[in-house]
């Protein structure tokens, strides 16, 4: 197998794990990567790895989006900027990360003629839903500006697919966690124990709901939408099959690390989420991934306690 493979944000957590088993599939591999919020340790272990290529490179920028694209055979885009509470203070961060960075590598794919994307979407193009879990023909309507921009993505990518034939697959990500993760709840809650093991504020009152699926188990279904769905576009949920909130999170982590006696101070915004832009509940329905042979190896609470040991181990706990 001699097929070259470009993971954009190659070097951010779910984009270095997706590496790792394109790599290890026999795929030669480009990273495009800004390093805003990616990381180069993420792929040290694989520098010497001839199957791999590393290019500093801002998708933002056009020539930057044709190098990176220029004798590729598919494209996996997983460059964004993950924090979703950004988007409520700088919004442009998100439509510039994403919309306008996924604009230019659809036009460097067409002119390329590049005909296979994976696009790494999320569960915040739903919003609020009235119910969960909510399958992928739920309406989309984000509310913040991050969900936003993944829809706008989405639909680029739409219209990219049948006025070029690109092959697309959209895939709606719940939380995704494990080793080298840098953002979202568990690291949040990990970093403010690092400085004070007597406090924890909370983000939020605590009842929010999530589902969180292994980093591993992610890949997994990230290669099986790619190598197994039929249609020219599909979109797929990409998540856990129960879920658990805040609160169930915090109460892991401090187990894990043999806690007790903590103060816990919630801080809550409108209708108890985390801040504006967050949703209070949101868990999807992945019977459409189920039905190409997917299976979480773990449910959440398992995918939380090894999240928790590994970034223990990376962040340097004693």
């Amino acid at each position: 197998m001699n097929r070259l493979v470009l993971v954009t944000g190659g070097a951010g957590f779910i984009g270095s794990h997706l590496v790792d088993r394109l790599i290890k599939d026999g795929y030669r591999v480009r990273v495009v990567d800004n390093f805003s919020t990616g990381r180069l340790e993420n792929l040290k272990h694989l520098e010497d790895n001839p199957n791999l290529e590393v290019m500093r490179g801002d998708l933002k920028n056009e020539q930057d989006a044709r190098e990176a694209v220029k004798g590729a055979d598919a494209v996996f885009h997983f460059a964004a900027n993950p924090e979703v509470r950004v988007s409520s203070i700088s919004p442009r961060v998100h439509f510039e990360e994403n919309v306008v960075a996924t604009f230019n590598l659809l036009e460097a794919m067409r002119e390329y003629k590049v005909k296979e994307m994976v696009f790494a979407s999320s569960s915040s193009v739903y919003g609020e839903p009235e119910e969960i879990p909510v399958d992928e023909n739920a309406p989309v309507r984000p509310v913040s500006v991050y969900g936003a921009s993944k829809a706008a993505c989405e639909n680029l990518i739409h219209a990219y697919s049948k006025l070029y034939g690109i092959r697309a697959v959209i895939l709606r990500y719940a939380n995704i966690i494990g080793p080298r993760l840098r953002h979202g709840v568990i690291y949040d809650l990990l970093m403010k124990l690092k400085k004070n093991l007597d406090e924890l504020e909370v983000l939020g009152d605590g009842t929010q709901v999530r589902s969180y699926l292994y980093v591993d188990d992610a890949v997994e279904a990230t290669i099986i939408a790619w190598r197994l769905s039929n249609g020219n576009y599909e979109v797929y949920n990409v998540g856990n099959e129960d879920w658990v909130t805040v609160n169930d999170v915090m109460n892991i982590i401090l187990n894990e690390l043999g806690l007790s006696n903590v103060k816990i101070v919630h801080r809550p915004v409108l209708h108890g989420v985390g801040w504006l832009g967050d949703v209070k509940r949101i868990a999807l329905k992945i019977d459409r991934l189920k039905t190409l042979g997917f299976k979480p190896s773990t449910l959440s609470r398992g995918a939380i306690s090894m999240t928790v040991k590994a970034l223990v181990r990376e962040l340097g706990f004693v």
